[in-house]
C-alpha cells in the first residue's frame, strides 16, 4: 500500500520536481513540503482503510495487516479499560469498607446512648411508679370533693348535677380506689 501511494506521489508531484527552485533553502523547504504532504496523504488513506473505507484496491496481505492492527488496538483498549475498571473497583471497595466501619462505629455509639438513656429512665420510671402507687391519698376528702372529683377506674360515666350548690356539705363521698391506680392520661 505504501509503495502504491509512493508511486502516486511521484506521478502527481514528479512534474513539479523537474522545475527546481532557484536556491538551496527553497529547494529544501519544497522537498520537505512534498515529503510531508505525501506522508499526510498516506496517513489519511491508512485512516480510511482502518475505518473500513476504500478497501477494494487493497491486497489480502494488506487486509490481514489492517485486521491485525485493529485486533491489537482493540486488545490494548480493552486492557486499558479493564485496568481502569479494576482500579475503580478497588477504590470503591476501600470506600465501602470505610463506610461499613463508620456505620459500625455510629451504630455502637447509638446503642451506647440508647442504653444510657434507657436504663436511667427505667430506674426513674420505677421510682415514680412506686411513689404514685403508695402516696396517692386525698388529704381532706370532704373539702376537696366539692371542687374536685377524682376519676375512678370504672367503665360507667358518672356526671352529676348538684342542685344544692357548691356550699352543700352533705355530698356523699365517692368510693375511693384504694389500689392506687391512676389513669394513664394523668401520668
Amino acid at each position: 500500500m505504501l509503495k502504491t501511494l509512493e508511486r502516486y506521489r511521484k506521478a502527481s508531484y514528479g512534474g513539479l520536481e523537474h522545475n527546481p527552485p532557484a536556491n538551496d533553502a527553497e529547494l529544501s523547504s519544497y522537498q520537505e513540503y512534498v515529503r510531508l504532504k505525501g506522508k499526510y496523504e498516506v496517513l489519511q488513506q491508512y485512516q480510511r482503510n482502518l475505518l473500513g473505507e476504500d478497501l477494494g484496491p487493497l491486497s489480502v496481505k494488506e487486509l490481514d495487516q489492517i485486521e491485525n492492527q485493529l485486533e491489537s488496538s482493540v486488545k490494548a483498549i480493552r486492557s486499558t479499560r479493564n485496568h481502569f475498571m479494576c482500579d475503580q473497583l478497588l477504590e470503591l471497595q476501600k470506600k465501602e469498607q470505610m463506610l461499613r466501619e463508620a456505620n459500625r462505629m455510629l451504630k455502637k455509639k447509638v446503642d451506647e446512648k440508647a442504653a444510657a438513656i434507657h436504663d436511667p429512665q427505667q430506674l426513674l420510671w420505677g421510682a415514680e411508679h412506686k411513689q404514685i402507687t403508695f402516696n396517692h391519698q386525698i388529704q381532706n376528702p370532704q373539702t376537696d370533693q366539692r371542687f374536685f372529683r377524682p376519676l375512678e377506674c370504672n367503665s360507667t360515666l358518672q356526671t352529676r348535677y348538684n342542685p344544692d350548690g357548691p356550699d352543700s356539705t352533705n355530698v356523699p363521698p365517692l368510693p375511693q380506689n384504694h389500689n392506687g391506680f391512676i389513669p394513664g392520661w394523668m401520668l
